[in-house]
């Protein structure tokens, strides 16, 4: 069995279901997030974070510490004790913080990125492991069913955006701009959801109650919600970043664009079709079970091939 110390800035849903499947495949993982929940961290915090990493290392309980997300490199790299896997989400290596990545990626013995797109930057090796999906749970549910639990017009066409307004690098004025401008082209009203801040196992209802998803981002990694909407029949409009011209290779009906007119058009063309959508199909690729696999190839490469007892 390996045993992992894994270090984590927020415990994410996707986060929760890598432990879940890694535990699966008869990883052991033991948990230590940064303190201060939800909250901006202070330095006092990271630091206090440290303390707990290093006291945790010392003694013979694990094989080697999986630092999910950059900035919990730091503290991964600084106990002396343990070989590092890295793994950096999109954010943490194309935002503010990108330079702290990089060089934490340079001394990990092991870096891990969502795509390939995140890769152009770092120096030396890396593998690709995209946060897996659950397919059970992200999966076609009849609309009106689904219209009614959220308590969406069904006379009313509904364009998702699955994230919090605030979050700059989403871009959400912009979709309120994409959807004003394909109000224009469309004879339905078209109503823009904000959705964030619900229970996960929530999510696929509004996906399935949903007509379009529209993800307008700066930035993106390997974005689990275009993943989650292709499990779920959802077509996907969206700006060419990170990997999504790839997820969205060869799902019918889902479309990316670089301009304002693209998007509206694309969302248009989505929101008037009656073809039925494919995205299923594609999506099996990211299950969770793929995930464990190839995550647990790279901590065996760490650690020489030698599996701990």
């Amino acid at each position: 069995m390996v045993r992992t110390l894994q270090l984590v800035t927020s415990r994410r849903p996707f986060f929760e279901q890598q432990v879940k499947v890694l535990e699966r495949n008869g990883v052991s993982c033991t948990v230590v997030p940064v303190p201060g929940g939800t909250r901006e961290r202070s330095l006092a915090d990271y630091v206090r974070f440290y303390g707990r990493v290093l006291e945790a290392t010392s003694g013979p309980d694990f094989d080697l510490v999986h630092a999910n997300y950059g900035l919990t490199g730091p503290a991964a790299l600084a106990q002396p004790i343990r070989p590092v896997v890295l793994s950096l989400w999109g954010s943490d290596l194309l935002g503010r913080y990108g330079t702290v990545s990089e060089q934490c990626a340079r001394f990990a013995d092991a870096t891990v990125v969502m795509s390939e797109e995140m890769a152009t930057d770092l120096d030396g090796d890396y593998t690709v492991v995209p946060h897996g999906i659950d397919t059970d749970r992200f999966a076609p549910e009849p609309q009106d069913e689904a219209l009614a639990e959220v308590g969406w017009d069904p006379g009313t066409k509904h364009v998702l955006f699955p994230y919090d307004p605030s979050r700059a690098e989403k871009d959400y004025p912009r979709a309120e701009r994409v959807v004003d401008r394909t109000d224009e082209a469309v004879d339905d009203a078209i109503e823009l959801h904000a959705v964030s801040g619900v229970p996960h196992e929530q999510v696929p209802t509004y996906m399935n109650a949903a007509d379009a998803m529209l993800l307008p981002s700066e930035r993106e990694g390997s974005p689990n919600a275009v993943k989650e909407a292709l499990a779920c029949n959802l077509p996907v409009v969206a700006t060419p970043v990170g990997d999504v011209p790839t997820l969205l290779d060869g799902a019918d009906g889902s479309y990316v664009s670089d301009t304002d007119a693209g998007l509206a058009d694309a969302l248009a063309a989505v929101l008037t079709s009656t073809d039925r959508p494919n995205g299923r199909e594609r999506a099996r690729e990211f299950g969770l079970e793929r995930m464990g696999r190839d995550l647990l190839g790279v901590y065996d490469s760490v650690l020489d091939g030698e599996v701990a007892a």
